[in-house]
Order: structure tokens, then sequence, then C-alpha cells
């Protein structure tokens, strides 16, 4: 962490949420700001913008509130091991438990992935099929 923390309305034009959703997942405890200004200003840190990140990108894959604060749980679990000495560090077991769930989420998204290039394939075919008959029909009344 670099230290330099933002304003909400930074953190908002960084993240494209808006300020309302960023306190909605404050209140639902899914990223907590860093700090208050003095005034009582949210302030934020690059690592609560790449949580928002993490967010922002799981909720068009229809992952829920739980799925994301699970996925953030076992995240800052493992960061946290990481940054400990071999004594305090996390079991083997444990660690494998909690890689796990994140591999849980991993094939989730990508089969949510897979689901939306369906969807996409499907929406590009229509679009082309519409484009093809105003292209037809335009030449139809000027030939």
């Amino acid at each position: 962490m670099d230290g330099k923390h933002m304003q909400i309305g930074e953190v908002a034009a960084r993240t494209e949420l808006s300020l309302r959703t960023i306190r909605h997942y404050e209140e639902t405890g899914l990223v907590t700001p860093s700090a208050r200004s003095q005034g009582g200003f949210r302030l934020y840190t690059e690592t609560d913008v790449a949580r928002l990140m993490v967010i922002r990108r799981m909720k068009p894959l229809g992952f829920t509130l739980d799925q994301m604060r699970d996925l953030l749980d076992a995240t800052d679990r493992l960061d946290a091991d990481a940054a400990l000495d071999a004594d305090a560090a996390l079991g083997a077991e444990e660690r494998e438990a909690l890689l796990e769930r994140v591999r849980a989420y991993q094939r989730e998204a990508a089969a949510q992935v897979e689901k939306l290039r369906v969807q996409l394939s499907r929406a590009e075919d229509f679009e082309g099929t519409l484009r093809a008959r105003l292209e037809q029909d335009a030449q139809a009344a000027g030939g």
C-alpha cells in the first residue's frame, strides 16, 4: 500500500461506481474506508480500490453479495497469510481450503463468461440479421 488516500469521489471515478453504490458496499461490509479525514470524509487506498474492482467485476457475472464477501474473505486471509512469518502462517490444510474456495469462484466465473460469450454471439447474429435486412430493403428501394 502506498499510503496515498483518496476521497470517495475519486474512487467513484476510478472504479466507475456511483457514490451510492460504494456507500452500499460499505454498509454491507464488503469494503471499509481505510481512514477518515479530520472532517469525517471517507478515505480510500489503492487496496480499497482493488477490492471495489473485484466486486465490480463479480456483479455482472451474477455473484451475490454473500458470495462476494466469501471470496474477499478467502483472498484477504490468503494475503494476510503471505505477509506472516512461517510460525504464524496458516496451516497447509486451512490454506488449501481457502485456495479451493478461490478455485470454485474461478470456475464459476469461467462458466458465466462462457454463457455470456454464447449470449453475445447470439446478439451479434441477431444484429447482423437486422443489418442485412435493412441493407436488402435499401437496395430494393434504390434499385
